[in-house]
């Protein structure tokens, strides 16, 4: 709601400055540690490039904030300074929804943080950032909507392409799951590429089905972390054997991620690309149809894993897996969240 630009920016970094902190909350944990530095640096260098920009904004526009005096003084005023305002504003926000090349954070965050928070970080921080996006890009810049729709396209298509494929060399559950939003956020893209309502409104509808297939996943992950303390990805090898709940709960999440019918995903999907082709952007849907192939074959493989294996075949880990007993009062709430979930996703 915010309609000012250093509102906007207190907004923004209200949001991160407790995620920096949530990221290094085991503090005991070298990799903890080691992903909130770099989560804060890099934050910080964001945050500083945002200002720079809103600093430009600041002086092009005679000393306006308002985002709507903003929006009406660009009208009139075309410089090379405005593009660079232009750039770091969106630089912001390619950080913020972690689109390449300002994914760096991404895959080192997730790997070290807590799970807990790896999960409401893969939602929240990129539910800000298209906020972000929209408020800023559509409410400042629509007279430069050419330019910024093509920086657009070329992020999309960059994060598409790099996340799903650099997701097919992943080990680690969290990292793989890293890699997937980036190529997420490039599938989101093209709803915000768009401009149009149909495009919007796609935008909002994959990021509801992205929070509970996303979030259905990383409960799977944490039940099978906090049993076991691994999250290889080869350790889920013969799980269906020990825990079916979650062999299907992460199961059905997966298939909606790839955008498999009749998943909640896959109606996510299906809007955003009619909206895509009914403007005209034929190269971000093609990308994106491409793409969602990839990231089908590594949601499958870990499916493949979990269920295909013989019972001789099962990881040590899974061999060694304790037996279930959802009685325990810290599983509770996680199998409730879980069990919700995927009720949504495979139904919703």
């Amino acid at each position: 709601s915010a309609n000012h630009l250093l509102m906007v920016f207190m907004a923004v970094e209200m949001a991160s400055v407790p995620s920096y902190a949530l990221a290094g909350l085991l503090k005991g944990r070298k990799t903890s540690s080691e992903a909130a530095l770099k989560y804060l640096l890099v934050g910080s260098a964001a945050a500083a490039v945002f200002l720079y920009g809103a600093s430009l904004l600041y002086g092009l526009t005679g000393g306006a904030t308002g985002l709507d005096a903003v929006a009406v003084a660009l009208r009139t005023s075309a410089s090379p300074v405005t593009a660079l305002a232009l750039v770091f504003v969106l630089a912001t926000v390619a950080f913020k929804i972690a689109a390449v090349p300002f994914h760096q954070w991404t895959p080192d965050v997730y790997e070290g943080s807590p799970t807990p928070v790896v999960a409401f970080l893969s939602v929240g921080s990129k539910a800000a950032g298209f906020a972000l996006a929209l408020r800023i890009l559509v409410g400042c810049f629509e007279s430069f909507d050419a330019q910024w729709k093509l920086l657009f396209t070329v992020l999309a298509v960059l994060s598409m392409v790099l996340g799903n494929v650099v997701a097919l060399a992943q080990t680690s559950m969290k990292r793989m799951l890293a890699y997937s939003s980036i190529g997420q956020a490039g599938f989101v893209m093209i709803g915000l590429v768009c401009g149009t309502e149909d495009g919007f409104a796609a935008m909002v509808l994959y990021m509801a089905a992205y929070l509970f297939m996303n979030l259905g996943a990383f409960a799977c992950i944490i039940l099978f972390s906090l049993r076991t303390g691994s999250d290889r990805i080869s350790d889920y090898a013969g799980l269906y054997q020990k825990d079916p709940l979650i062999t299907l709960g992460l199961s059905l999440c997966l298939l909606s991620l790839g955008g498999i019918p009749p998943m909640l995903g896959f109606f996510g999907k299906i809007y955003l690309f009619f909206a895509g082709w009914a403007d005209g952007q034929y190269l971000l849907v093609v990308v994106g149809l491409l793409t969602s192939v990839v990231s089908i074959y590594y949601y499958i493989s870990v499916i493949k894993m979990m269920v295909v294996k013989e019972p001789q075949e099962a990881s040590e880990v899974v061999k060694a897996y304790p037996e279930v007993t959802w009685s325990i009062a810290g599983l509770q709430p996680l199998r409730a969240a879980l069990i919700s979930c995927v009720v949504v996703t495979a139904v919703g």
